[in-house]
Order: structure tokens, then sequence, then C-alpha cells
């Protein structure tokens, strides 16, 4: 079994898989990563384990981890089932390798526009070759609404909601529309530019916000929410029968 890690700097989410199944999932705090981890190891015969982070793991966490199997860290050096064309492809996040990686695991052969809706919005395309292209980023949705309340003097800062009309009747539905409604013309557009040049085009939305955005959607989208552990696990597997 494989054990995924994903790090960022407060929260980890790890998946353990038999194969390409996921059968274990948890998500808790940065600081609890130990404990949970010793429990995952209790209950589950893990044979390697992949780490993706943001951050710097405590090296207790990371001694475990050393002494009950074979650990990779997810970096740009790692080898993956795909050719990379990033041009700059130390700058590429290890989210967006994993989730590429999981695109060419469950989608070989086809056309793949992975969109990411976290803290920023990615979007990553690998086509039937199995050539990763790159993609976009842009400001997600909390950044979105952050940004108006923290570069203005009197606007505040909101939580996401979706409006049932496209037109902003108060200040504070002008916001959520002009949030919200254009994420999902943002998301729709890059899409349709996708279809344009790339026929046959598989779409993936994941992360956070992958939910509250999937049903404004007017193209037809998988919403798949663990596709980055999923992406680990096949790197790790590529990895393993080297």
């Amino acid at each position: 079994m494989n054990l995924a890690i994903d790090a960022g700097n407060t929260s980890v989410k790890v998946g353990v898989f038999n194969k390409a199944r996921l059968i274990f999932k948890a998500g808790f705090a940065l600081e609890d990563l130990e404990a949970n981890l010793e429990q995952a190891f209790s209950h589950h015969p893990i044979a390697h384990t992949m780490v993706s982070s943001v951050s710097k793991l405590e090296k207790k966490a990371v001694s475990f981890i050393e002494s009950q199997c074979p650990l990779l860290w997810l970096d740009a050096a790692t080898k993956v089932p795909f050719k990379n064309k990033y041009k700059t492809p130390k700058t590429l996040g290890v989210d967006r390798i994993a989730l590429t990686a999981a695109a060419v695991g469950e989608y070989p052969k086809e056309n793949v526009l992975v969109i990411d809706a976290g803290t920023c919005v990615t979007y990553d395309f690998k086509d039937a070759e199995e050539t990763y292209l790159g993609g976009a980023i842009s400001p997600g949705i909390q950044m979105r609404y952050k940004a108006m309340h923290d570069q203005t003097a009197n606007l505040p800062l909101l939580l996401p909601e979706k409006m049932e009309h496209f037109i902003g009747s108060t200040t504070e539905s002008a916001m959520h529309v002009g949030v919200t409604d254009a994420m999902v013309m943002e998301i729709d557009g890059m899409i349709s530019k996708y279809k344009v040049n790339y026929h046959n085009l598989t779409v993936i939305l994941t992360g956070g916000d992958a939910s509250f955005l999937s049903k404004s959607l007017k193209n037809t989208i998988f919403a798949v929410p663990d596709f980055l552990l999923m992406g680990m696990n096949y790197i790790l597997e590529f990895n393993s029968n080297q």
C-alpha cells in the first residue's frame, strides 16, 4: 500500500492507496501529523510514502516515516509518467505536477484539462500524447474577496455566496456577483477556449471550491475531490516500478 501526504502551510491531507484505489483519507492540522501517521501505519501495511509539501515538516514526523518505509519527496526532479514541456520546470508547483499525473493515470491517451479551484485557480493541460503543455493561474475565490477588502477603504470581507440574479442590488450582493459569477464565466471561458483547439476534451474540477462552482458551470466537467492525492499515488507507483 502507498501513503500520500499533501502538506500545506497549516493543514495536511493524507490518503492510503491499495494500488490505484483510495481506501482511507483524512485531513487535519499540520501539528497533528505525527500522531495521525502512527495511526495510519498501525492500521495499514504501508510500503511506500510520498510527501508533497509547501512547508517544512517536523523532523520527528519525517524520521518516523523513514523508520517505517521508503520516503519519496515530490519535487521538480521526481520522475513522472508524462513528458514535461513547461519552459520553467523548476518553478512548476508540485500540486500541478501531481494533478497532471492523475490525468495521465485516470485518462490515458486523452486530452485533459485539470482545474484546481483552491487558493489560486490553476489550469493544467496534458494532451493525448501524455505531454504536459502548461496552463494558467488566476486568483481563487477567497483571494478575490480578500483583495477587494484589503485594497479598498469600505468594502467588507465576505464569505462566498451564490446570487440568484446577475445584477447586485446592494454592495455585498454586487461583490458576490463580481466574484462568483465572474469566476464561473472565467472557468467556462477557459474550457471553451481549450475545446476549440483540442477536441474530445475531458475536464476535471478539483480543489476546495470545486463543489461550490461545479453546479454553476455550463460545460460538462467531472468533479473529483481527491485528484491530487490520486496523482501522488500514480507518481509513487511509477517510481516504485522503475
